[in-house]
């Protein structure tokens, strides 16, 4: 249920080589990589288990829906087989909801019967209201998960936003936590939210707890 990310920009070649052998040794479903390392994770996860996925106007949403899909298939050409994208979080704002519909129909399109496609609505910045209209619209535009956040804005998942995620989006739609999940706990108690997949860094952590609790 693991993407083990690393999405920091002064992410080094040997940083990401880390994170990808990591994925390897716990099988975690997915590393987590900015666009410009996919092709270099696709060949060192030949012949495994552990997906490629990346991320599409990170972090701030604001690129054009025009720029987001050409951004997700450069990505799938490259190798990703899974897209978190984010949102136009101002459009969103300002109740522009063909717009954000538009948007992440645009990054569907391009990843449909190539990609998943996980929609990042960075729930720091929303209301509850605003959460559930993000999540309404991910759903009608056809997208495969909705994510709390990128990490890179003022917070990260809570228990309260996948549960209120889940109930919005039903039962059939992937929830992703993502944001501020540093151990087991924290990574169990998103999963009895409603989340079902975990973005973080600390994977490794999350599977040494594991272990050391007996699973």
């Amino acid at each position: 249920m693991i993407d083990h990310t690393i999405l920091k920009a002064d992410a080094t070649e040997e940083a990401v080589l880390r994170i990808i052998e990591e994925a390897k040794k716990y099988e975690f479903f997915s590393v987590c990589i900015n666009p410009c390392w996919v092709a270099y994770a696709k060949e060192h996860l030949a012949e495994t288990s552990v997906d490629v996925c990346t991320v599409i106007g990170f972090p701030l949403g604001a690129n054009t829906s025009e720029v987001k899909a050409y951004e997700a298939t450069d990505a799938i050409n490259n190798g990703a087989t899974e897209v978190d994208m984010v949102i136009n979080i101002g459009a969103l704002k300002s109740k522009q909801y063909k717009k954000v519909l538009k948007d992440i129909q645009a990054v569907v399109d391009a990843a449909k019967g190539k990609a998943l496609v996980k929609v990042i609505i960075e729930t720091a910045l929303l209301t509850d209201e605003e959460k559930i209209k993000a999540c309404e619209l991910a759903k009608e535009a056809g997208a495969d998960f909705v994510k709390t956040s990128t990490g890179f804005s003022t917070g990260g998942a809570t228990v309260a936003d996948i549960k209120l995620m889940r109930e919005t989006v039903g039962p059939d739609m992937g929830v992703k936590a993502s944001g501020g999940i540093h151990n087991e706990a924290e990574a169990t108690a998103m999963i009895e939210a409603g989340a079902t997949r975990i973005g973080t860094s600390a994977g490794v952590a999350i599977m040494e707890g594991a272990t050391g609790a007996g699973y």
